[in-house]
């Protein structure tokens, strides 16, 4: 198929992988994330196939090794082999990293069901929780796919600094904790440092929820506030992610880790989160629909908005910023008032 095996992690890597067999790893989803993962995972010496949904843009990337829509200046390097044949991309590899939007997520799914996965591990990069049957991602990746070996790799990553080599901390996460640990040395790089976790649930939800609070404040970046605002929101949506998390099953520890607090102040910060973007445009006065439109990456918060939404008010959790925010997002509210209003609400204890 064009990709050259290779040993995992050749002689001299000063992270070698705890597998002795020789990999290839596919990367499902060639939006920012997915492709600086599979130059991440090229520049350690594995061979690494990218796959992308439209045949025309991945002969684009193949051609030009620039991802010019998602990451733009970042070179691809000649070890990565760009396909939209997902057959080949899945038949052929040992890893395979699913890096699609959550929307898409059950539809791709679907798709790897034709092919045969059989035998292969799978790391989740995706963020979010299904609006339909309120699963997170693992969850719906052993609902389409069975029982497969799964990880999960969330925290503070932004995929341009990633690519820029810009020191990065991030968490592996799995119930298999081999699985954890192989994950851990497969993505660790002198400047992308990977711990391990065993509380999927938890690392999920953090990843989930963290985008919501990240439209909540970038609105107020777009209204002009400060960082008093800013500080108040990250701070108290870090307790609504908590009660959410810890409803479900989650480890009240996750919350303050790289997956929780560290994931979350770099969301809502970041000039280069865009989530935090499409917030800072609606409080700016532009529609959801206007803002979405113009944008070629996806800001999963915007869907996870009414996910979180739908499963807080089914499991009667008191999660406030989130309401806010699915209110300006889906019912198109004004976002002053609905800061008055979060301002507003009864006085009571920390």
């Amino acid at each position: 198929m064009g990709c050259r095996v290779l040993l995992a992690d050749p002689a001299g890597n000063i992270y070698p992988s705890m597998t002795k067999q020789p990999m290839v790893i596919s990367v499902i989803g060639d939006g920012g994330w997915g492709t600086t993962l599979a130059v991440l995972l090229a520049e350690k010496g594995y061979a690494v196939c990218l796959w992308g949904a439209f045949a025309d843009y991945s002969a684009k990337v193949s051609s030009t090794r620039i991802n010019e829509k998602f990451l733009p200046g970042i070179r691809i390097p000649d070890q990565v082999y760009v396909t939209s044949d997902l057959k080949e991309a899945i038949e052929h590899s040992e890893l395979i990293v699913l890096a699609v939007p959550s929307q898409y997520l059950a539809a791709t799914l679907g798709d790897i069901r034709k092919c045969d996965y059989q035998g292969k591990s799978f790391v989740s990069v995706v963020k979010g929780i299904d609006t339909q049957t309120f699963l997170t991602m693992s969850q719906l990746i052993n609902k389409e796919l069975g029982k497969v070996p799964i990880a999960v790799l969330s925290g503070p990553t932004i995929a341009i600094e990633v690519a820029r080599k810009i020191p990065t901390t991030a968490v592996s996460a799995s119930v298999d904790a081999l699985l954890a640990r192989q994950v851990q040395a497969v993505f660790s790089s002198p400047t992308f440092r990977v711990y391990t976790n065993r509380d999927v649930m938890g690392v999920e939800i953090c990843g989930s929820v963290k985008n919501v609070i990240a439209l909540a404040c970038g609105i107020c970046d777009g209204l002009g506030f400060g960082t008093n605002t800013k500080a108040a929101l990250l701070t108290r949506g870090l307790v609504e992610m908590t009660r959410l998390g810890k409803i479900l099953g989650a480890k009240p520890g996750t919350f303050t880790g790289l997956a929780g607090l560290g994931d979350l102040a770099t969301t809502c910060f970041s000039p280069n989160s865009r989530n935090r973007f499409v917030g800072n445009e609606l409080g700016k006065g532009r529609s959801i629909k206007d803002i979405l439109s113009s944008m070629d990456a996806v800001a999963e918060g915007v869907v996870t908005a009414k996910a979180v939404h739908d499963l807080a008010r089914k499991l009667n959790v008191d999660m406030p910023i989130t309401e806010a925010v699915y209110e300006v997002v889906y019912g198109h509210g004004d976002p002053r008032k609905a800061v008055a209003g979060l301002m507003g609400r009864a006085l009571k204890s920390e």
